[in-house]
């Protein structure tokens, strides 16, 4: 619509966000109206119409089976057009249009705003299943020609109350015709569905609504008060109410076709279950970070333990190995730190990297820097702790045998990440400037136990590739191919 409109017409920036707040609310209007919407907008010279937007209704069938966005007409093709724009008026006269063997009625709503017209909208109502209508299909009408009047008067939509069309109540979830004192003159089966769930026991015909609603509700005190004016339809507003055995999600919009309010209709839809699932999916959450929370501190525990089981040591080679093995423990321990903060399983490793860097660069011999360039991005927790322990290794490794003690030098941890959604990789890259490689060197077959363990988590759990090569300027080049899955 934003390229429809810049492109063909001379409405400003203004108007454009009126037409969006229109054609947000515009699904309500095309279920009451049991009539297909297409909104027609006067082009810059003024000769044409040009189509920016169109709804089908959920309540009844189409009267167009081919998409009109984009359409431009003449003016003076559709004389309900140019009537509704030129007398800002509503326009009904004429006889059923045949589409396809199909009689359609058109009718002309103008668009008003601050007093100028901006466009038009064509109401086409397939009469081809007309029948009697029944009291439901009576209430739509008649509130579809309300909020007709108030989009030509320039009273709705309500500015301010943009919404959301997946998430607010439709009129075929409930709806509830209110008189302009808040009692209600016609339910919906669904309405009234709704509000048995909340523990209604009568019918809400004749009833307030506003005082039914806060009895249902098992607040009390100033609250009530608030539920009992919301309910009886005053103004535009959105809420939810929970009683004993329910929950209903509740949308007023007050009805003033001629200026004064007259009514209001209250949608509302059942949101029960909805908000069940939710709270499990909460609890399930907080069981997850809270499982994460007490890995974390088990492994730390564990760490500590070796730590102190590292300096009662006599032998310098079981030192060493103890407290290789607390780095290890460290690296896994981090990465369920990072998951017990997160609502899934997905986490930003560049914080796992820059901390496992630091970690390890803790046992340097020397006054080496350690760095990172690139990011990783974000990772599945199935990919993020054997990555985090493969990093953990192979900076390790890189510290203890690149460098003489004492010795300045730098390590990069360079990533990169490459590939769609479904063939994404992650190329890391750990490059020093130290002694390098000895001679006959051979990754895929010699090295210590970290090698080991790099070679089985690279090319085992992660189905990747490693190497480890003399670089192109000196010292040791460490390069893993990792596929991961690209983060939506």
């Amino acid at each position: 619509m934003n390229d429809l409109v810049r492109q063909h017409t001379a409405l400003s920036e203004a108007e454009l966000e009126w037409l969006h707040l229109l054609v947000s609310e515009w699904q309500l209007l095309s279920d009451l109206s049991f009539a297909d919407l297409v909104l027609w907008v006067p082009t810059l010279d003024g000769t044409r119409y040009v189509s920016v937007a169109q709804m089908r209704p959920n309540t009844g069938p189409t009267s167009y089976q081919d998409d009109m966005v984009g359409h431009l007409v003449p003016r003076g093709r559709r004389p309900l057009l140019d009537a509704a724009l030129d007398e800002g008026r509503i326009v009904r006269e004429g006889d059923p249009e045949w589409r396809e063997e199909v009689p359609v009625r058109v009718e002309s709503i103008p668009v008003r705003r601050e007093g100028r017209v901006l466009g038009v909208i064509a109401r086409n109502t397939n009469l081809l299943t007309v029948r009697t209508p029944s009291r439901l299909e009576l209430t739509y009408l008649q509130s579809a020609s309300d909020l007709a009047q108030m989009i030509a008067a320039g009273s709705f939509p309500f500015p301010g109350q943009q919404v959301d069309m997946d998430a607010s109540p439709r009129a075929g979830d409930g709806l509830i015709r209110l008189d302009a004192d808040g009692i209600v003159q016609y339910a919906s089966p669904n309405a009234l569905s709704a509000y048995h769930r909340l523990g209604l026991a009568s019918d809400l015909v004749g009833h307030h609504l506003g005082q039914a609603t806060a009895e249902l509700a098992p607040s009390r005190g100033p609250v009530d008060e608030a539920l009992v004016k919301l309910a009886s339809g005053y103004a535009p507003r959105e809420t939810e109410v929970e009683g004993s055995s329910g929950v209903i999600q509740l949308r007023v919009i007050p009805l003033k076709p001629k200026g004064t309010r007259i009514g209001s209709l209250v949608l509302c839809r059942d949101v029960t279950e909805l908000r069940r699932r939710e709270r499990e999916l909460i609890t399930k959450d907080a069981t997850i970070r809270e499982i994460h929370h007490r890995v974390k501190n088990n492994l730390q525990t564990v760490a500590a333990l070796l730590r102190l089981q590292a300096r009662r040591m006599d032998s310098e080679k079981g030192r060493e190995a103890l407290n290789e093995a607390v780095r290890r423990v460290g690296s896994i321990a981090i990465v369920h730190e990072t998951l017990s903060q997160n609502l899934d399983e997905r986490v930003e490793f560049d914080e796992i990297a820059d901390r496992v860097i630091a970690m390890v660069a803790e046992i340097s011999p020397g006054k080496v820097d350690c760095r990172r360039a690139g990011r990783f991005g974000i990772l599945d927790a199935e990919v993020a702790t054997p990555l985090a322990m493969v990093l953990t290794e192979v900076l390790q490794n890189a510290l203890e045998h690149a460098f003489a003690p004492a010795e300045h030098g730098s390590v990069e941890v360079a990533a990169v990440r490459g590939g769609d959604h479904k063939d994404a990789r992650l190329l890391i890259t750990v490059q020093d400037d130290g002694r390098g490689l000895p001679e006959g060197f051979d990754a895929k077959r010699t090295g210590n136990l970290g090698l080991q363990i790099v070679r089985t988590l690279v090319e085992g759990e992660l189905g990747g590739t490693f190497d480890m090569v003399p670089g192109l300027e000196g010292g040791t080049r460490v390069v893993l191919d990792v596929p991961v899955r690209a983060a939506k």
